[in-house]
């Protein structure tokens, strides 16, 4: 979630600078009219009024206003003040002079934002309040700010429940939540955001099923809910985003078998389901999805083989399917995955052997395959790995020797075959492997001398 915050900081000497001194009882000389600029700018002070005096706001300086009311334009006429809340950092505004965003990211504000006035926005269309220590609940009046498109109030210590009412802002494209400590359900209303693109609720509290009306959210890209506590199953209206190119859904409760419409998400780069309690097959409608970068379906309790159609995913970097009860073969299709560079398959009941064409992934940094029922000799043609640093086959059933190859795997660091039925002598070719720092080759049947340069 890094690149989220990326361009949000805001200097602590400066960011509230748009408030005015608001001990000053001079404050009052905007002009008398009722303008939605000294409205705004009225509201500013006073939510500032109810914000904590930490330490990061005793650091903060701000300009007084100039409030020479007989300060006049240039044909001496009609009394303007030299302030408005559109000068003032952190704060820009519409052409007709009224607030349309307020940036105060990473500026120590600390406070609740049940003083903030939503109505005297109108036309604010970008709230960005992230990377503080605002707490409490999210006001219902959040819904006043109609015209607000960017919405982002995330990684502070908010609680309570997400108001239903923050359905009604009807613009919204990005709406960032996570990071908090909300609770309760995520809101069925949700599904009225209809112009979302990004919805991130992670690292929250929040319980319940995954509304199936998040399914009318058709233009979103990115959908984060992991880290919570959400149940119940994956919807299959979960299918009708199409426009996805992120789904993590990981690290919650949620149950059930993974929805066959799925593979509709044929824009998805990364899917993360990991760490729930999903079970039955994998469908082999992931086969579809020939975008994804980035599959994990582990810390789950899928069963069944490794569907062999997986090996159309011909763009995938990382594929993740440890700790489940998969069985069968390892499909050699596998070995049409010439893009993987992290391929973990532990913690499983895989049996047989290990297909010779795992030798074409010449871009592996990592082969975790151990903790299975794996059977056989190990495939000289691991030693075409050139690129691993970890190989870790250990915990299995696998026999005859150690293949010479391995001394082609100049960059390994880590080479565990531990717990097998491997025998014969050790071959002299792993002196080559200078940079080894863990070696494990026990419990198994070798015999004769360890190579002296080991």
């Amino acid at each position: 979630m890094t690149s989220l915050s990326s361009g949000k900081l805001c200097f602590l000497p400066y960011c509230l600078v748009i408030f005015m001194y608001v001990s000053s009882p001079n404050w009052v000389a905007f002009p008398s009219a009722t303008s939605t600029s000294d409205t705004e700018a009225k509201a500013l002070l006073k939510w500032k009024a109810s914000l904590f005096p930490n330490k990061a706001l005793n650091h903060l300086t701000w300009y007084p206003p100039t409030h020479n009311i007989n300060a006049t334009n240039s044909s001496n006429t009609n009394p303007k003040p030299r302030t408005s809340p559109c000068t003032w950092t952190g704060v820009s505004c519409n052409s007709a002079g009224s607030v349309s965003t307020i940036n105060l990211s990473t500026c120590g504000i600390q406070g609740t934002l049940h003083e903030f006035s939503f109505l005297s926005f109108p036309n604010l269309e970008y709230l960005d309040l992230s990377f503080n220590k605002l707490f409490d609940a999210i006001p219902a009046q959040i819904n006043y700010v109609s015209k607000l498109h960017y919405l982002d109030i995330s990684i502070n210590q908010l609680s309570g429940r997400i108001p239903p009412e923050i359905s009604l802002l009807r613009n919204l494209t990005y709406l960032g939540l996570y990071k908090n400590t909300l609770l309760g359900e995520i809101p069925n209303e949700i599904g009225n955001l209809k112009s979302l693109v990004g919805l991130y609720l992670q690292k929250n509290q929040l319980h319940g099923s995954i509304p199936r009306s998040l399914g009318n959210l058709t233009s979103l890209t990115h959908l984060y809910l992991y880290d919570n506590k959400l149940s119940g199953l994956i919807p299959k209206e979960i299918g009708n985003l199409k426009s996805l190119v992120i789904l993590d859904l990981s690290a919650n409760n949620l149950s059930g078998l993974i929805p066959l419409n799925i593979g509709n998400l044929i824009n998805l780069n990364i899917l993360y389901l990991y760490s729930n309690q999903l079970f039955g097959l994998i469908p082999k409608e992931i086969g579809s999805l020939k975008s994804l970068m980035d599959l994990e379906l582990s810390y789950n309790n899928l069963s069944g083989l490794i569907p062999p159609n997986i090996g159309n995913l011909i763009k995938l970097n990382t594929l993740y399917l440890h700790s489940n009860q998969l069985s069968d073969l390892i499909p050699k299709e596998i070995g049409n995955l010439k893009s993987l560079v992290d391929l973990e398959l532990s913690y499983n009941n895989v049996n047989g052997l290990i297909p010779p064409n795992i030798g074409n992934l010449i871009k592996l940094n990592t082969l975790y395959l151990h903790s299975n029922q794996l059977s056989g000799l190990i495939p000289k043609e691991i030693g075409n790995l050139k690129s691993l640093v970890d190989l870790e086959l250990g915990e299995n059933q696998l026999n005859d020797s150690i293949p010479a190859s391995f001394a082609n795997l100049s960059n390994l660091d880590i080479l565990i075959l531990r717990n097998n039925q491997l025998s014969g002598s050790i071959p002299q070719e792993l002196e080559n492997l200078k940079n080894l720092t863990k070696l494990y080759l026990d419990t198994n049947q070798l015999s004769g001398y360890l190579p002296p340069n080991i």
